[in-house]
């Protein structure tokens, strides 16, 4: 790939020259969405074990007490608490997704402006301008290098996404065109993260990591602190560092025209979204013949089905959320897809685990990622033939607003019954009228 010098740069005036008042609705109703949908994760997340020890770890030097945590009494400084929220948003597996590229965008971008909210003043409607832009930064940096770089191992929620918070976090800061691109190179030498981390404690870190550094090459950027003049496309930058050749036209062309924040996906079930049109197919038919005796399962989907989620043998609750035949098997057996059926119990159910060896995958190229086919055969020999066209939660096939307010409303039940969560939805329907965004996160922690 030759140096294509400017290329940031255009990214950077495009965000830095970008008016709140240009949003489209239907733009900023989606980043509403996002942000329903990221409440909702990180509540039902929030006291995982694996965000229990980062948080542990990180409080003894905690500078400050200046940000609040979803669902936690405790608070940390700014930096930490976007990493927290981040990781605990994402930790399960049930935070939206930009379907062309698998990114899990709203898990890194938005802790970290609502971090930033509670160190300076914020209006809501800048805050879901922000969140707007972070995601087409971080999407577009995405798509010109897609479906190469996730094949290669990068686990491409991290390594985009921490453009995306930089992106997000320097408007709300007011960055300029300069400072947007140095922010954009402080960015690029913490990009990092590794989908052979998927399926253990050690994917929070990237995307923890990605809000926190994004935050802090924005707030780094606004102090004039310097980077390349072209960190993604610079003949040792970003870019040519994976060894990608980007399709820049993804990049650049029709910036402020399309939004990719419209292509996002919000997950009906904790888990892998690949994983949704199958579980899918296992639900509706089991709803349909709930005594039935299951043989065998052959699951026909997208290759990255098979590259992500093929692994028969699964040992924590973790694990399984990166399963195809866990959640076939999970399914079956319980005839749900919740919490429970990708927890630790359930991975361990005897039951469930001799159904996981029941199941086989096929790879077909020409099946969408958000389609599946399944194959049933019962004990009596009956085969029976299922498919999802596009997953339930899909952009093709999305979760309404009150889809998304019931998810929020199930995950706040589970972590605090008492806890009223109807001023939080109201607020996040309401916030491009209010003064400060900051209410968002402080509506829920725990008030007894």
């Amino acid at each position: 790939m030759a140096d294509n010098p400017g290329t940031t740069r255009r990214l950077a005036q495009f965000v830095a020259a970008a008016r709140c008042d240009d949003l489209p609705p239907q733009v900023a109703h989606q980043a509403k969405r996002s942000l329903m949908n990221i409440f909702a994760a990180a509540l039902a997340g929030r006291r995982d074990a694996t965000i229990n020890t980062a948080l542990a770890s990180l409080v003894p030097f905690s500078g400050g007490r200046q940000a609040a945590l979803i669902g936690r009494r405790e608070r940390l400084d700014v930096l930490g608490a976007a990493f927290v929220n981040a990781a605990g948003a994402n930790v399960l597996d049930f935070c939206d997704t930009h379907v062309p590229t698998a990114i899990h965008p709203t898990a890194p971008i938005a802790p970290a402006l609502l971090a930033l909210a509670s160190l300076k003043p914020v209006h809501g409607h800048d805050l879901l301008h922000a969140l707007a832009l972070g995601q087409e930064v971080a999407c577009r940096i995405g798509l010109a290098m897609s479906p190469s770089h996730y094949n290669r191992g990068w686990h491409i929620t991290a390594t985009c996404g921490v453009f995306g918070a930089a992106a997000g976090a320097g408007k709300l800061l007011g960055l300029d065109a300069e400072q947007m691109v140095w922010a954009f190179g402080t960015a690029a030498t913490q990009a990092s993260g590794l989908c052979e981390c998927l399926g253990t404690p050690a994917k929070s870190v990237g995307v923890g990591n990605a809000a926190r550094n994004g935050l802090w090459s924005a707030l780094l950027a606004a102090q004039n602190f310097a980077g390349p003049g072209e960190p993604l496309t610079g003949a040792q930058g970003y870019y040519h560092a994976l060894s990608e050749t980007p399709d820049l036209s993804r990049l650049i062309n029709g910036l402020g025209e399309s939004w990719e924040i419209m292509k996002t996906s919000y997950k009906p079930y904790p888990c892998g979204f690949v994983l949704h049109p199958v579980i899918d197919c296992v639900l509706d038919w089991r709803r349909e013949y709930p005594g039935a005796a299951v043989r065998a399962v052959e699951v026909t989907g997208n290759p990255l089905l098979g590259l992500r989620a093929d692994r028969p043998t699964v040992s924590t609750g973790a694990q399984s959320q990166v399963s195809v035949q866990h959640a076939v098997a999970a399914a079956l057996i319980t005839g749900k897809a919740g919490i429970e059926q990708f927890s630790d119990s359930c991975v361990n159910d005897p039951t469930v685990a001799a159904m996981r060896g029941n199941v086989t995958v096929v790879r077909d190229d020409s099946i969408a990622t958000v389609a599946a086919t399944i194959k049933i055969t019962t004990a009596d020999r009956k085969t029976y033939a299922l498919s999802q066209p596009a997953a339930r939660g899909s952009d093709a096939n999305p979760m309404s607003d009150q889809d998304l307010e019931d998810k929020l409303r199930a995950a706040a039940a589970t972590w605090n019954p008492r806890h009223d969560i109807a001023p939080l939805i109201d607020a996040i329907w309401q916030l491009d009228t209010s003064e400060d965004a900051s209410q968002l996160t402080a509506l829920a922690v725990p008030r007894d």
